[in-house]
């Protein structure tokens, strides 16, 4: 009885992956085995998690286009899910891995995501979404290339590599999780890791002469990062999915969540040079490095390590203001990128989006427009679909800054299918901030410091800013962006300050056409688990 069952399910599985997605696209299989392992990226022991007992985790190489079914195994002794920061899933939130969308995957059982790198090219990352998993690991680089007809607006680089940087903490996990749910701030950071490795622990190796494309994600808790490499210029050619324009920096500044492409050519004498990450806005300033290696070194690394900009932010803001689109360039359709005239189209509705630091019965909290987060007890995608009432109420968060104290909500906000919005965040506090749309790319159109007013418009880029979809926001200062809601779902949108995050800076936003049409949105998935009030229910059936 239980083979059938499993055989019914495994049908039902490939029925939905024939219907939903493009069977002319190919198909890629992972399956990965999580699991608690020991980890000493500090010199010290800790309880990581591991993706097939990997830190990081492996990395997900795919084309456009390209179907993913992605296993995922659960030997944790706690609930566990995956997230695609960055990686689109058009028309199927269901697949987004938050517990906004997703019920947890419980210990012992897994899940099968089912993706699809949909017109999408770039660099991004995965990482664990519930609890504070990701201060344990769990994540990985993702990078989806160009179909080969499609061209690339530079040579196709001697190599490829990543680079998944960040903050780390000596204590494990679960220690840090709970100093927020006591209402405390997380310590200091203690340290900076390079692909899950401390001081010199990891070593490219380059021929010289040749040019090489390094993928660099910041993948920490709570810290801006700036990047470099001793005697080398970096040409940056991709963010985020959209193609650059090639200006060179000596060093660049990478917030919270966000993923660059840079080049580099090994065209310096035959020795070894640092490869130098350091703490951004910071006192103390944390640095560590790996190694660049010439294959045919006649030495190893000499004298300190190159330092970084000072602490001030108009060094970062005017880099920030530089990086342009490549209008010239494809993107994964073979149709120019700037083709979008994303500044000629008339904006129907202006969101304002505050950040704060509330205290909220006698806690450390993090608020939206003065609401503070709370998870509901039933994913709000599926207490949607099942229409399941009391679990959130549409408007439960303000379009505008209120200016009151904070306050604890499920905040979901409604928004209509193809409406084409401006937001823009505001950030009054003294620390950068870091904002993420999942299931979005959108354009940064301005930002600047002071506050934000409708004359703020005047200095928009409305020609060739670039598109992306995790964006700063500078101390006492504000980012404004325009985005077109063409993706039909349940959304987060979050602060990638993993703390603030946790504790409440983040909600929903609900696109929603009134067609209930697989064109704007696929079903529930036959696989979906279901649990809270939606326990025990049936997914509707192919």
């Amino acid at each position: 009885m239980g083979e059938n069952k499993f055989s019914c399910s495994l049908l039902l599985l490939f029925l939905f992956l024939a219907t939903c997605v493009n069977g002319e696209d190919p198909y890629r299989f992972f399956t990965w085995n999580v699991t608690y392992g020991d980890i000493y990226p500090l010199g010290v022991k800790q309880q990581g998690i591991l993706i097939n007992g990997q830190f990081p985790g492996p990395q997900i190489e795919c084309v456009t286009n390209d179907n993913l079914i992605i296993s995922v195994f659960n030997n944790l002794n706690e609930s566990f899910l995956i997230s695609w920061n960055g990686l689109q899933q058009r028309r199927n939130s269901w697949q987004d891995g938050v517990y906004g969308t997703n019920c947890p995957i419980p210990p012992g059982q897994n899940f099968t995501y089912i993706l699809q790198a949909k017109d999408q090219i770039g660099s991004y990352f995965y990482f664990p979404s519930l609890a504070f998993h990701k201060a344990a690991g769990g994540f990985g680089g993702i990078k989806v290339s160009s179909r080969p007809l499609i061209p690339v607006p530079f040579p196709n680089p001697a190599g490829d590599y990543t680079i998944l940087a960040g903050d780390w903490f000596k204590q494990n996990y679960t220690d840090l999780q709970a100093i927020l749910d006591g209402g405390n701030n997380l310590p200091f950071a203690d340290g900076l890791l390079i692909n899950g490795r401390g001081w010199n622990g990891y070593t490219f190796t380059v021929d010289q002469g040749n040019t090489y494309r390094f993928r660099i994600s910041n993948v920490g808790l709570t810290t801006s990062i700036n990047f470099r490499i001793q005697g080398h210029q970096m040409q940056l050619v991709e963010v985020e999915g959209s193609h650059t324009l090639q200006n060179t920096y000596s060093s660049l500044d990478i917030h919270l969540g966000q993923s660059y492409s840079v080049l580099v050519t090994a065209d310096q004498p035959a020795q070894d040079y640092y490869i130098v990450v350091s703490t951004r806005f910071t006192d103390p300033v944390l640095t560590t490095t790996a190694i660049l290696h010439y294959s045919n070194s006649a030495g190893t690394v000499s004298g300190p390590p190159p330092g970084g900009p000072t602490t001030e932010t108009d060094w970062s803001l005017n880099q920030a203001r530089s990086i342009r689109w490549n209008l010239t360039a494809s993107g994964p359709r073979p149709n120019p990128q700037g083709s979008y005239h994303y500044g000629l189209i008339n904006t129907t509705r202006t969101i304002r989006l505050a950040n704060s630091a509330p205290v909220i019965n006698g806690k450390q909290r993090y608020a939206v427009n003065s609401v503070s987060f709370i998870p509901a007890d039933t994913p709000l995608k599926i207490a949607d679909y099942y229409q399941i009432s009391g679990v959130f109420n549409l408007g439960s968060i303000p379009d505008n800054p209120t200016g009151g104290g904070g306050y604890l909500q499920t905040s979901v906000m409604a928004a209509d299918f193809r409406a084409y919005v401006e937001i823009v965040f505001e950030n009054s506090e003294d620390t950068v901030q870091s904002w993420h749309i999942d299931g979005y790319s959108y354009f940064v159109v301005g930002m600047d410091g002071g506050q934000w007013s409708p004359a703020s418009r005047d200095n928009y880029n409305l020609r060739d800013t670039v598109a992306r979809c995790t964006v700063q926001v500078y101390p006492n200062s504000w980012t404004a962006i325009y985005m077109a809601l063409d993706n039909v779902g349940m959304w987060n949108i979050r602060s990638e300050n993993w703390a603030r995050q946790y504790l409440g800076q983040q909600f929903y936003l609900r696109v929603y056409s009134p067609a209930h049409s697989w064109r704007d949105e696929y079903p529930i998935p036959t696989n979906a688990l279901l649990c809270g009030r939606a326990a025990g229910r049936r997914t509707r059936s192919l």
